[in-house]
Order: C-alpha cells, then structure tokens, then sequence
C-alpha cells in the first residue's frame, strides 16, 4: 500500500512538474517572439513564468528527497563502514525533516497573511495565495518523505541494502 502510494505520488508530481516546465517553455518562447517579431511581449508573461517555477521547484523537492538524488560530498565516504554512513544519513534525514517542517509552518503562516490581504500579482491580478499554499504544502511533504527515508534502508552502488 505504502510503496503504491509512494509510486503515485511520484508520477502525480512528476506529471505535473512536466506540464508546468512545457508551459513555461511555451510561454518563454512566445514572449520572446511576440517581443521580438511584432514588438509586443506577451502580456504578464514574466509573472506567469515567476509562480509556475515557483511550483516547479516545489513539486520537484519531494521528487528528489525520495529518490535521494540531492547532491552530496563523499569525500570521506571510503574512510567510514556502512553502519556509521547509514547513522550519518538517518542523522541528515531528521535534520532535513525538522527543518523543511519548520519551513512548512512558516511558509503556512505566509499563505495566511497573502489571502487574508487578497494579495495578487500587478499586472494579471491572479491570486498569490494558492501558489504560497502549494509552497507551504509541498514543504510539509518533503519533510513527511525525509521521515519516511529514517526507515527505508539505502542501498550501495551494488543495489545492497545497507544498515
């Protein structure tokens, strides 16, 4: 159940983060020939592309907690056994958990403000809420997937598990 849930959520972000990058790329790329063929930018053009990648980066984060794809140093990696490489993850795995949930709440608190004062964006007017939202929401899952990864066991360039 859990691994089918794990499955889902990575292809659900992973779509979406597709569809935002191709629509940012399609709004890029009509800005760019609307300014320059007809002197015309398209209108918003640049606060449309601001909250997409705002949600991409966020929807991107959980993707690359589960895989473990951050990018780390393993200088001193050949130096330690697997069990004190293992401890040192699930130490950076709470770590990363405290924090990005202390990030959550902060970034829940700022949704707040930004709908109660109906803050928009200036030249479309679109709503900044639902993207702080998102922010906020993707954050909190990235922290759930950091305590998830305390208990999944990692494996080595073998594809063994290590303690």
């Amino acid at each position: 159940m859990r691994a089918r849930f794990g499955r889902t959520l990575e292809t659900l972000l992973g779509v979406i983060s597709a569809i935002v990058l191709f629509a940012m790329m399609m709004i890029t790329a009509i800005d760019v020939a609307g300014r320059y063929l007809f002197s015309k930018p398209l209108a918003g053009g640049f606060e449309l592309t601001e909250m997409m990648l705002a949600a991409l980066i966020y929807c991107g984060l959980p993707l690359v907690s589960k895989r473990r794809e951050h990018i780390v140093i393993d200088t001193f990696d050949p130096l330690m056994s697997k069990r004190v490489k293992r401890g040192l993850d699930v130490v950076a795995d709470i770590v990363c958990a405290a924090t990005l949930a202390g990030l959550g709440w902060l970034l829940f608190r700022r949704a707040v403000r930004v709908a109660e004062y109906g803050d928009t964006t200036s030249v479309l007017t679109l709503p900044l809420a639902p993207v702080a939202y998102l922010m906020g929401t993707m954050i909190v899952i990235t922290a759930a997937i950091h305590l998830w990864l305390i208990f999944v066991p990692h494996k080595d360039d073998d594809g063994k598990s290590i303690i």
